[in-house]
């Protein structure tokens, strides 16, 4: 029984460590989408054919993100806000966007 449960853990862990890493390749198509959108101007496009694609459906299913086109919208709007997802996800950009949140609020 000990063993079993030993494996189970193990098994969830892999599974964990492996939707971390395709979650990474989405982030970094999120990237390269907002890239070609200050070059090229065609960013929201970009992400939006790679996720309705059969690879960017199978990326984001293994990263634990169901790939419908509400997701793909939102992939969308976040390439056309122009923000890096290193910028996006750290702590001063949250603080900053709750800051304007609460200013926009007050006035």
């Amino acid at each position: 029984m000990n063993d079993f449960v030993d494996g189970t853990a193990f098994n969830n862990e892999q599974g964990n460590r492996s939707r971390k890493l395709f979650a990474a390749v989405v982030l970094a198509a999120l990237d390269d989408a907002i890239a070609d959108d200050k070059k090229y101007g065609n960013g929201p496009e970009q992400i939006a054919r790679w996720a309705r694609s059969r690879d960017g459906r199978e990326v984001l299913s293994c990263a634990g993100i169901d790939p419908n086109e509400r997701v793909v919208n939102g992939l969308m709007e976040f390439v056309a806000k122009g923000v890096r997802t290193s910028v996006a996800l750290s702590r001063e950009e949250s603080e900053r966007r709750h800051a304007a949140e609460l200013a926009q609020a007050a006035a």
